[in-house]
């Protein structure tokens, strides 16, 4: 038994800041070494089983054994096996045939590595993408609430980061709904895709698997039983040795794209946060800065954003890996892809839970959102304002000069002075406005379009018709790691 490392003993090896800070720990157990070569002994369990049916040599006796070994994986047995052999299939075989030793002589019958390790690989992918679509199920649920809540507020909208017409709190949060509802239905389209690879053999014509059984209709068999012996209704219909790397080029992309998403949602709060209008959650003893006490520093959002840059750069590599496969196949991707594609799914877990708790925790600061309204609304009320006037019987072209007159030297006092907005103070004492209905003129309510309907018909529409169809995904509950 090996001793075990003094708290005071350095750390030696890098450990994954992924798996050891961010992710959630379902998604790190589930691209653990366990589970993957537990996986391929599952894998080939269900060839084994498939084969035994059609009357191959393989008996029950046999199947037992390796159903009880699937678990039992001596990991610096297999580090032993792969430094003589040089080949990290080969090397858990025969690790598999130790633990099961009466199953040793038919393992991998007929199979060669990718058999093995696409299959596994697309079981894996499988199960992360429905952990992701739980979770992004649960990030919509969160939001949607949240824009329900606030979908009357108004707020002072921007284009080109300026002041321009009003919103409503929950109408701009309906736009980062928009974008999560997108990768979730993406999400859920690229579980139903996914496909088994099947059993192929070298080159994917399945020469060995005929040998084997003598007739194409008991190939066709094997293949269909093993297939849904490990959970999928169909099989990629033709590939080499490997199914088309197009798979995983396509899921990088889609959970990049959700990457992409989740900057922009993140660079909005922030901003709000700036502006002191919204802000995520802020826990009693947290610390915003080393040096400054009274900092609220956004770091959630911060780390939704830097991890979401991460996962946009890993997309490249899929569409790389993807355009330099060679005929049947070349060994060039699976470096890579055991790197590149279990860090894509722990990004985006660790994103998707670090928004959900953004989201249920979200703050608003109705006072300040109010403030900016009432410092703005007199210039954006000018055109409702000139509208009313001219209905009164004045003249447009004399009275949007006026206006425009006003405003100028509202703004200069506003901007040079620092001084509030005196725009209305300003029309109201001009005699060309006089009998305005000024209260009615100034209500911000009268300001946002149809913003709240909107908002609702978005969410009883689109978005909660969307959510019952994933009642049933349920993510395990997780808490932030750091």
């Amino acid at each position: 038994m090996s001793k075990a490392r003094s708290r005071t003993e350095p750390e030696v090896s890098f450990q994954n800041p992924l798996v050891t800070r961010y992710a959630s720990r379902d998604m790190a157990a589930l691209w653990s070494g366990q589970s993957r070569y537990g996986t391929w002994r599952r894998v080939w369990l269900a060839a084994a089983e498939a084969q035994h049916a059609l009357g191959l040599p393989i008996t029950k006796t046999h199947l037992a054994a390796m159903r009880r070994a699937l678990d039992d994986i001596d990991f610096d047995g297999v580090a032993e096996h792969e430094r003589r052999t040089r080949h990290d299939v080969m090397a858990h075989i025969h690790a598999f045939g130790e633990a099961a030793p009466n199953a040793a002589g038919v393992i991998h019958m007929g199979m060669t590595s990718m058999d093995v390790v696409d299959n596994a690989d697309l079981i894996l992918m499988r199960s992360a993408l429905e952990l992701l679509i739980a979770r992004a199920a649960a990030t919509c649920r969160v939001l949607a609430d949240f824009c329900e809540e606030y979908a009357d507020l108004p707020a002072l909208g921007f284009t080109h980061l300026q002041p321009a017409q009003l919103t409503t709190v929950g109408k701009r949060a309906s736009l980062w709904l928009a974008e999560f509802v997108e990768d979730l239905e993406s999400l859920a389209q690229l579980r139903a895709d996914l496909k088994c690879r099947g059993l192929r053999g070298a080159t994917g014509t399945q020469a060995s698997f005929l040998k084997l059984l003598g007739s194409a209709a008991k190939v066709e068999r094997l293949e269909r039983d093993f297939a849904s012996r490990l959970g999928f209704d169909d099989v990629y219909p033709v590939c080499g040795q490997t199914y088309s790397r197009k798979v995983d080029a396509q899921i990088l992309n889609t959970l990049a794209a959700m990457a992409a998403g989740v900057i922009k949602v993140s660079n909005d709060i922030r901003l709000l946060a700036m502006l002191k209008e919204i802000e995520e959650p802020f826990e009693t003893k947290q610390v915003g800065s080393s040096a400054m006490p009274y900092k609220r520093n956004p770091a959630r959002c911060e780390r939704a954003t830097g991890l979401s840059r991460y996962l946009m750069t890993l997309a490249s590599n899929g569409l790389i890996t993807l355009s330099d496969q060679m005929l049947e196949r070349t060994l060039d991707d699976s470096s890579a892809k055991r790197i590149v594609m279990p860090e894509a799914f722990l990004a985006a877990d660790a994103i998707l839970v670090l928004m959900e708790n953004i989201f249920d925790g979200m703050v608003v600061y109705p006072a300040t959102i109010a403030a900016r309204i009432e410092a703005e609304l007199p210039f954006i009320a000018s055109e409702n304002i000139l509208m009313e006037a001219v209905s009164r019987g004045g003249n447009r072209q004399e009275l949007h000069e006026r206006i425009r007159a006003h405003a100028q030297a509202a703004g200069a006092r506003v901007k040079g002075e620092a001084k509030p907005n005196d725009l209305i103070d300003r029309l109201k004492g001009d005699a060309a406005f006089k009998g305005i209905r000024w209260s009615d003129v100034m209500r911000p309510a009268a300001y946002v379009g149809l913003a709240p309907r909107q908002t609702r018909q978005f969410l009883s529409k689109r978005v909660r018709p969307l959510l019952r169809t994933f009642q049933g995904a349920k993510a395990p509950r997780t808490s932030l790691r750091v």
